[in-house]
């Protein structure tokens, strides 16, 4: 059964672009809210971005690509967090 509109909780997850080692691009990676509270800014998004490929890569059987950088969606292209 469809949901009632507005009944979905807003500011649950911040959205982020991914921008791989190999030059693909994986769009609107979701990160839960609470993680990015502190003053470290976005980077407990990232850890959180490595640990989820990490077990998707498990998952499929495939090694994790490296992430190159990271960038809220919607943020100024000045945002982008390079990794190294």
């Amino acid at each position: 059964m469809a949901k009632k509109p507005g009944t979905n909780p807003k500011g649950e997850f911040v959205f982020f672009n991914v921008v791989y080692e190999d030059g693909s691009q994986r769009s609107n990676r979701r990160v839960p809210a609470e993680l990015l509270d502190s003053l470290e800014k976005d980077e407990p998004a990232l850890g959180f971005l490595i640990e989820q490929d990490r077990e998707i890569a498990e998952k499929s059987g495939r090694a994790p690509l490296e992430i190159k950088s990271i960038a809220r969606v919607g943020a100024k292209p000045k945002k982008v967090m390079n990794v190294k």
